[in-house]
């Protein structure tokens, strides 16, 4: 008797292209999500389960194009399937939605507050949805919606706590790759930023740095001791 499983019939994310190929309107769109991955590269690095997706098109149904937020992150995963990499998610695979989309929006909307919104909460059950707009000035910038009920409630904070996650997201100004603007961070529950990998090399250096003026000026107090010994007519070396 053959065993049937309708999975076996899907199209794997081998066969499947890995976006929906529309270009990103600006840099911001790759520079926000890939800030926000490579900070939980570094802080998660010895988690192995989770997966944070930059403008990677989430495969819902074999039928349909491939839906791609700038940004989403699953959790319960494998961080990495093989040294190729994940070519796309495909919810029939991960069996699992991912927690978080993120939308970073360009000057020209595509449904971020309205058709996608309702994608996510309706179709995919996202349970946090990520909204940034840089070019809003009269609302704020980043809003953050729970999916309670089916529907997306807005979420108060500064930054924005995720307790699902167990961290936080908001904004304010920093460098990122020679950048100085305004970028997303995660947080931990004190509100406190996490380093992103340029803040640790840089903090890392910044320690260097000040381990090295220690050891010179231990160095430099040690030939001032020999000197005003020697002054003294007393040799360092029959001290020992």
């Amino acid at each position: 008797m053959l065993n049937y499983n309708p999975l076996h019939c899907l199209p794997s994310s081998e066969e499947l292209p890995n976006s929906d190929d529309t270009p990103v309107d600006n840099q911001l769109q790759h520079l926000i999500p890939a800030l926000l991955e490579s900070t939980l590269a570094i802080n998660w690095s010895e988690r192995w389960d989770w997966f944070f997706g930059v403008n990677m098109g989430i495969y819902y149904d074999p039928n349909q194009p491939a839906l791609v937020p700038n940004g989403f992150l699953s959790l319960g995963v494998k961080r990495f399937i093989d040294e190729s990499l994940r070519l796309s998610y495909v919810l029939w695979e991960e069996e699992r939605s991912p927690i978080l989309a993120l939308e970073v929006v360009s000057q020209i909307h595509q449904g971020e507050y309205s058709s996608k919104k309702e994608f996510y909460a309706k179709q995919l059950g996202i349970l946090y949805y990520v909204i940034y707009n840089p070019f809003r000035r009269k609302k704020p910038a980043l809003e953050v919606y729970q999916l309670v009920d089916g529907e997306y409630l807005l979420m108060s904070g500064s930054p924005v706590w995720l307790p699902q996650i167990g961290l936080g997201i908001g904004q304010e100004r920093g460098i990122y790759q020679g950048i100085v603007r305004e970028w997303l961070y995660w947080y931990d529950e004190d509100g406190e930023k996490l380093l992103t990998p340029d803040e640790r090399i840089q903090e890392a250096e910044e320690q260097a740095n000040f381990q090295a003026q220690r050891r010179l000026a231990a160095e430099q107090q040690v030939l001032l001791l020999t000197a005003r010994l020697k002054d003294l007519g007393i040799e360092p070396e029959n001290l020992i």
